[in-house]
């Protein structure tokens, strides 16, 4: 995985260089070496040491300031008001598990399915509520298989679900330390830049009918297929090309389970929710980061008939999943996302930074292909645009030379060789000068 080997590099450089590293960020660095065990992982070669947030800026203890490029956490703004008083003023009356009547978790669902798409039957989705994306995804996958009777998962060669054992085998994103599971088929994403492929859609509608086919012949019933709609670990791949695989999911009695985590929420604009690029209807939603801006709160919304296959037979709790607290941050930002405009927000700024970065790309020859839906872009680097060699080592080195310049963000893709360029919402058009500077800075530095 692009990510987890470039953190991995970054822990030698360090430990190789702990003589160039300020006093207070050795002490803190050494302090976790010894504090937490040795999957935590920091990024960038010189640790960076933040206090504060606000918006889209993040704030150094040295005062430095950030403008934070690839966050979807906080994704209404670092430590956005709303949010704040929400969970202060719902901390001061009850936060207690969901055994127990309370109004929050049932208004807020009532909202939640409210955002669905139009083509969708909203009342035909119910809700569950989790921490984390990776819980969100687990149960979606128990619930894909209660439903079908079937074992066999079909995932793309490049994605991320989460980090239970479960959701973490359809996780080759994760590197070669998590295996992958048994009855799991994964497929080359609909990647029309790196394959050549012009009509995405077809193409990517047999690799999913012939992983089908080959779970079939060893015996395998097909249980879902699941996946991003904007394949982001697989590199940013937006576009309408789903609609054909999909149906053969269907066709083969299978669900398809849309995660959510990453294109939700208003992230790619045009749409509340990334699958509606697609005019696909999701058997099962996850959510998750974006949900509560920072608060731990994740959820699906699955077909009800899809869900009873599970919730009939198998009681499921989650001590802190959909407690009023979490409930009260989720209702938060939904309200913020229509109240601040931040889904058309995404949808006009976003092109405008797409428009920029692409002009931006035209004029280095390292710049394969710039592509994104709203504030979601990946800038992909190469060695040769004639040949689209990937040149993970200069994202690498683009990543410590934007962090120089004021800007953060990280890398995706399987080559490690795509920007993954995803600020908080509220990022302004000022901010489109500041990025497409540091880019453009740090090519021409690294050119030499």
């Amino acid at each position: 995985m692009a990510i987890r080997s470039t953190i991995m590099d970054n822990n030698s450089f360090r430990a190789e260089h702990a003589g160039e590293l300020e006093p207070e960020t050795l002490r803190l660095t050494q302090r976790r070496e010894d504090a937490l065990g040795g999957s935590y992982r920091l990024f960038y070669r010189k640790p960076v040491h933040l206090v504060r947030g606000e918006g889209q800026y993040l704030w150094d203890a040295n005062g430095t300031k950030y403008l934070d490029m690839y966050n979807n956490v906080a994704s209404i703004g670092h430590a956005h008001p709303a949010v704040v008083e929400a969970v202060h003023s719902q901390m001061q009356q009850l936060n207690t598990h969901t055994r127990y009547l309370h109004e929050r978790i049932l208004d807020y669902t009532d909202d939640l399915r409210g955002t669905l798409p139009g083509y969708l039957e909203s009342a035909r989705y119910k809700a569950m509520y989790m921490c984390t994306g990776s819980e969100a995804n687990d149960l979606a996958l128990r619930v894909a298989k209660a439903h079908t009777g079937g074992s066999g998962l079909i995932a793309t060669t490049e994605a991320y679900h989460g980090n239970s054992e479960l959701s973490s085998s359809v996780s080759p994103a994760l590197g070669s330390g998590q295996p992958i599971g048994e009855n799991v088929w994964l497929l080359p994403a609909p990647d029309s830049y790196r394959t050549g492929v012009e009509e995405i859609e077809p193409w990517f509608a047999q690799q999913v009918r012939d992983a089908i086919a080959d779970m079939e012949s060893r015996g395998v019933k097909l249980a879902g297929f699941l996946a991003d709609s904007i394949f982001s670990s697989d590199g940013v791949l937006p576009g309408n090309y789903l609609k054909e695989a999909i149906e053969a999911v269907h066709s083969s009695g299978g669900i398809f389970i849309a995660d959510e985590v990453q294109p939700g929420f208003a992230r790619t604009g045009e749409q509340f929710w990334g699958f509606a690029a697609h005019g696909v209807a999701p058997d099962i939603i996850t959510t998750g980061k974006p949900m509560g801006n920072g608060i731990p709160v994740s959820g699906l919304l699955a077909r009800s008939d899809v869900l009873a296959s599970f919730s009939d037979t198998t009681p499921y709790f989650n001590t802190f999943g959909g407690n009023p607290v979490s409930m009260a941050a989720a209702q938060a930002v939904l309200d913020v996302i229509r109240r601040e405009g931040l889904q058309q927000h995404a949808a006009e700024v976003g092109a405008e930074t797409l428009r920029t970065f692409q002009l931006l790309g035209e004029t280095h020859d390292a710049v394969g292909d710039v592509r994104g839906a709203g504030l979601f872009i990946g800038f992909e680097l190469v060695k040769d645009r004639s040949t689209r060699e990937p040149d993970r080592d200069l994202a690498l080195a683009m990543l410590e030379e934007l962090r120089s310049r004021g800007v953060l963000t990280s890398v995706a893709g399987p080559h490690g060789n795509v920007l993954k360029l995803r600020p908080p919402l509220p990022f302004q058009r000022d901010d489109i000068r500041w990025a497409s500077a540091a880019l453009d800075d740090s090519l021409k530095a690294l050119s030499h």
